[in-house]
């Protein structure tokens, strides 16, 4: 097949113009929090990034299972009655778990916040069911627009969570307010939207919501159990495994080290994962009928190398020139998470592969295997955090990036294989990676020496 006949054959896939959509209101969201980065780091410490690196620790951990997972499978039913049903319960779960978190954070927030070492928290405290709210509740409806595939909806909003965060972080910074502005920020960022969002499926969908009912709930409930009964957990478990290490760096070294690293991820990580998480739900919108048509395995193919393609030689291209760059662009006391961009470039390729098809798990009914993996990553990298704490404390943030490399290099295997793909295809994604990584090492490798050193 031709040059031509490939793109042609690109711009007819309604995979490739979906995730076209997301990921581009996606790349300008990110842009704008890279842009704005710069600003942040000059009206902020590096001491109260730390602060907030804890409060996105503790907000993802419990965000991610407010839901308890029934919002993954609401892209899954054939029947928009049964997804209509699946929602309802996400929805209120969402409230509920925002509801109990605050009544936690009322009756133990000192206590709890002080046994972190971070007692500037708590008069933030009341964030952190806002902020589990609003993300619980944009995440289930994001799937069902992911369901209806509304990715220009989607893509609108994410420039409305980057805009509304910004905003406060960049205003609530200017007048010298303190961490609050990074936190209300952050919160913003990752549930602003799920208006739009849901006045979309009033209007649209409205035949189908009138089919919400307390025995549909129920019955939903019962047909996707292995959701809340594992996925629940596993997802606790993955965001365990990089949260808690960063909550570990804070409390054990005092002082701006998990500043350094939420920059780094921030910088680097952030935008992998909202790529990540895009491809993912274009994956999932697509993958129940690929199953069942027999195709899984050449769809997940051509997935990972139009990803690995695009994906993987900007992130190298960024890391080997990141330590001068990050000096230049952040001031000179943030060289130090430039340098961690370097360590934490493998695992964010890897991770940025691993998301969209991790999928292929829930698809399949996997969720009992997924644990099993999560807890092993929780083990491998909280146990790499607390080794190298007592063995050489400076190296503690290269010890966290590397055992996410390799969590992810196991995450990967398992992946390939439940999709059912063959050795031969699996070293056929890994060729196209390794090009791009020599590729874009080689050009930033030179541009630092000309322009950076």
């Amino acid at each position: 097949m031709s040059i031509k006949d490939r793109i042609g054959a690109l711009r007819r896939s309604s995979f490739v113009r979906s995730a076209g959509v997301l990921v581009g209101g996606t790349a300008a969201a990110q842009a704008l929090t890279i842009l704005a980065l710069p600003v942040l780091t000059r009206l902020y410490s590096p001491e109260e990034f730390s602060i907030l690196a804890v409060y996105i620790a503790l907000l993802t951990m419990i965000s991610v299972i407010a839901c308890l997972r029934l919002e993954i499978a609401i892209p899954l039913p054939q029947d928009d009655a049964e997804a209509a049903n699946l929602l309802a319960l996400a929805l209120g779960l969402a409230l509920g778990s925002a509801l109990l978190v605050g009544v936690c954070v009322f009756a133990f927030g000192g206590w709890f916040f002080g046994a972190l070492g971070q007692p500037h928290l708590r008069p933030y405290g009341w964030l952190l069911p806002f902020g589990v709210w609003l993300a619980g509740s944009y995440a289930a409806l994001q799937f069902w627009s992911t369901r209806k595939k509304r990715f220009p909806t989607i893509a609108r909003t994410r420039m409305m969570q980057a805009g509304s965060g910004l905003g406060a972080q960049l205003g609530l910074g200017w007048t010298g307010a303190g961490p609050v502005g990074l936190l209300l920020g952050h919160a913003l960022m990752a549930g602003a939207g799920g208006v739009n969002l849901a006045r979309q499926a009033w209007r649209s969908d409205r035949p189908a919501l009138r089919g919400i009912s307390r025995a549909g709930m129920a019955q939903a409930l019962r047909q996707y159990r292995r959701f809340p009964q594992y996925s629940t957990w596993e997802a606790l478990a993955d965001n365990a495994s990089v949260q808690i290490p960063m909550v570990l760096i804070a409390v054990l070294l005092v002082g701006p080290e998990a500043g350094f690293i939420l920059l780094a991820t921030r910088a680097m990580g952030a935008p992998v994962t909202l790529l990540g998480k895009t491809i993912a739900q274009v994956y999932l919108s697509r993958a129940p009928e690929e199953m069942r048509a027999g195709r899984l395995p050449e769809f997940t193919t051509d997935v990972l190398k139009g990803l690995a393609r695009v994906a993987v030689a900007p992130l190298v291209f960024i890391a080997v020139i990141a330590p001068p760059a990050f000096a230049l662009v952040f001031g000179e006391e943030w060289r130090r998470a430039g340098e961690l961009v370097m360590w934490m470039t493998p695992w964010f390729i890897l991770k940025l592969l691993c998301w969209p098809v991790s999928m292929v798990m829930h698809v399949k009914m996997m969720q009992r295997t997924m644990l099993g993996l999560m807890l092993f990553g929780l083990v491998l990298r909280v146990g790499a955090t607390f080794a190298a704490y007592s063995i050489a404390q400076i190296y503690i943030a290269e010890s966290y990036a590397i055992s996410g490399f390799l969590f992810y290099l196991v995450s990967l295997s398992l992946f390939l294989s439940r999709a059912g793909i063959n050795i031969a295809d699996s070293i056929s994604i890994l060729r196209v990676v390794f090009v791009a990584i020599f590729a874009a090492a080689a050009i930033a490798t030179t541009i630092r020496w000309v322009f950076l050193s």
